[in-house]
């Protein structure tokens, strides 16, 4: 079994074996003519279950085989101009090649003794996303799992910044849409289930700051302490951006934590045409960042910034036997010091790799096209009498429905969407997402895909009106 072990003397099997892996992927990629094949549950389930674990095939091409079967066949593919669900990304060749380097490599960023050089890569991608940022000369950070975990930390750091022995009185303030991971990060830090005050948002879904500024005075006035204020640069349902300067002046009055959650807006750090819609980012105490959502890296690629880097010392624990407190006297870079992780991935290599080939425009370039794409979305759907759509794209998300003629009962509208939605998927061929809006059933267009064109949007569009169509047909046959 040691034929298996990657090291000097395998070099040749481990070439052959990648090889043949990417040369199966790079086919699958080249001939997929569907985002998804519309397998079932029902219909995989047995696939997967019928293989057993204790009996090894010994072969390579073997297990590529049957993984063709269980997994590369049936897969979603993002890279397809018809995916246009969550926010998934297609990914950049550089970065890939920056995985297949980390993977094999295997290196651990928690201490210098296990990266060297992976650690001052990271900490240089942190400066630099701190530059674009403009967070000042005291900003550091640090690679994370996700927007979750980023999250998580930033909230961690504002809890112990806000000193004061009593949890239940801290508060923290969001939109009522943003993310999930607000008031789960709240749970996870042990404060109450009122901790987290949701601020109203305007037709814009944008935050009202008017009503931010109220929240925070009954706050003060009740004796209870602002914790931290969540401003989203890119909410999930709707790509808006909260109104950041504004947001910035009150935390400021108010001496309140202001952490951005730039997980999806992100890619306006390196937009040539639409940086500007992020100005006051750079007030901000901490920043969630997902170079997997708008940078066009493979998942996990995700990091916390911080202006202040002393800030992370809530994170910090040494242990005698891996980053003992004598290291920091000698001045030994260790990336746990900083992490809420222990182990932790050279994520940072495919960030790295893709900016050294194709560099910060490149990037930048990718997602203005997004963004600008979107825009046709919206005109489309604007002009289009069988859609509803609720606002206009801050950055690249569309959420709309389709109204029928001769339907007014919003429940049968509700279901012939979700019909849709469903139908659709199971059609392969192509995937949205859904969501509700005012407790409506509305579909959603997430773009991230450069190789997607109005042409695509359309046609999808067409598709949509199709099955909720068929749909109301079939329930007026059910009804007579």
């Amino acid at each position: 079994m040691r034929s298996h072990l990657l090291n000097d003397t395998t070099a040749e099997h481990y070439r052959r074996s990648v090889t043949e892996g990417v040369e199966r992927v790079a086919a699958k990629l080249a001939t997929t003519e569907r985002p998804f094949t519309g397998v079932t549950v029902d219909a995989l389930s047995p696939l997967i279950d019928r293989i057993d674990l204790d009996r090894p095939l010994h072969d390579t091409g073997a297990v590529l085989d049957e993984l063709d079967e269980v997994y590369l066949r049936d897969a979603i593919y993002f890279h397809h101009p018809r995916y246009l669900a969550h926010l998934n990304c297609p990914v950049v060749i550089p970065a890939v090649l920056g995985e297949a380097v980390l993977s094999a490599v295997n290196s651990s960023l928690d201490t210098w003794d296990q990266s060297a050089g992976g650690t001052l890569i990271e900490r240089k991608l942190i400066d630099w996303t701190n530059e674009r940022i403009g967070l000042g000369p005291h900003a550091d950070g640090v690679f994370t799992s996700g927007g979750s975990q980023s999250n998580l930390q930033a909230l961690l750091l504002a809890r112990e910044e806000a000193k004061t022995d009593t949890l239940a009185k801290l508060r923290i303030f969001a939109s009522e849409v943003s993310h999930f991971s607000v008031k789960k990060s709240a749970k996870l830090l042990g404060l109450g289930q009122d901790a987290v005050v949701s601020i109203p948002v305007g037709a814009d879904k944008r935050m009202q700051t008017v009503a931010l500024a109220r929240e925070l005075e009954r706050c003060k006035n009740a004796c209870l302490v602002p914790m931290a204020v969540v401003a989203t640069a890119g909410t999930t349902d709707f790509g808006s951006i909260d109104p950041l300067p504004e947001i910035a002046e009150l935390c400021e009055q108010f001496g309140v934590w202001m952490h951005v959650d730039a997980a999806y807006g992100c890619g306006l750090l390196a937009s040539l045409k639409h940086r500007s819609r992020i100005d006051g980012i750079e007030r901000a105490d901490s920043v969630t960042v997902d170079y997997h959502k708008s940078f066009f890296q493979p998942v996990s690629s995700s990091a916390v910034l911080v202006r202040d880097a002393d800030t992370l010392r809530h994170a910090t624990y040494h242990a005698e036997y891996l980053n003992p407190q004598r290291m920091v006297q000698e001045r030994i870079p260790n990336q746990v010091d900083k992490s809420l992780q222990t182990t932790r991935r050279f994520d940072a290599l495919k960030l790295w790799m893709t900016l050294r080939v194709m560099g910060a425009d490149g990037i930048g370039q990718l997602f203005d096209e997004v963004c600008d794409l979107a825009e046709e979305g919206w005109k489309l759907l604007a002009a289009d009498p069988r859609f509803d759509v609720v606002v206009e794209p801050s950055l690249s998300t569309l959420v709309y429905r389709y109204i029928p003629a001769a339907v007014t009962d919003p429940a049968e509208i509700d279901r012939a969407n979700l019909y849709a939605r469903k139908a659709l998927f199971a059609s392969g061929d192509a995937v949205v997402a859904g969501t509700e809006v005012a407790g409506r059933h509305y579909l959603k267009f997430t773009l991230l895909n450069p190789e997607t064109t109005a042409d695509d949007i359309a046609a999808v569009l067409d598709l949509i009106a199709g099955h909720a169509e068929q749909y109301l047909g079939e329930s007026l046959d059910r009804a007579s």
